[in-house]
């Protein structure tokens, strides 16, 4: 199973602006912007597959936790699947500091879930990142209808 998350954004933008300018001249006055960081409205979202299935996302607006990712992610999701899959499930996680909780580490060796060796910072080797993409760029899509209503359709399955 390949598990990741992903945190999406509510506001219009990324509140970034990107200008040109000479070596050296960073803090000349022309280059520099005022601005107020309140943060903003966004989900964390939790989804995994393994072949050719899929879990139901898992929606919520909180940081993740190592609590919340042994009690709410591996006892309510993973576990299911590797009860599924029988001896052959492999777990793939992140090297997120969740998910490497001593907690987290107890939980997968108490279910006898064997957790898949993984590079530190290689995302792009997941294919569950081409999920956050597809979902991410309806996000982009759907902002103006209410993107509220994709989440609480991924919360229903």
């Amino acid at each position: 199973m390949f598990s990741d998350e992903s945190r999406f954004s509510l506001q219009s933008d990324s509140r970034r602006t990107f200008i040109w300018r000479a070596p050296g001249t960073r803090y000349h006055q022309e280059n520099t912007i005022e601005r107020h960081n309140y943060g903003g409205a966004g989900w964390l979202v939790w989804g995994g597959i393994i072949l050719g299935s899929r879990t139901n996302l898992h929606v919520q607006s909180v940081t993740m936790t190592g609590h919340i990712y042994r009690d709410v992610i591996l006892e309510q999701h993973v576990r299911l699947f590797r009860g599924a899959m029988g001896a052959e499930f492999l777990f793939m996680d992140d090297n997120a500091c969740p998910h490497r909780a001593n907690i987290v580490d107890e939980c997968l060796q108490s279910e006898d879930i064997t957790r898949m060796d993984w590079p530190a910072y290689s995302p792009d080797l997941n294919p569950i990142e081409h999920v956050w993409d597809m979902l991410g760029r309806l996000v982009l899509i759907h902002k103006k209808m209410g993107v509220n209503k994709i989440f609480e359709q991924g919360k229903a399955g």
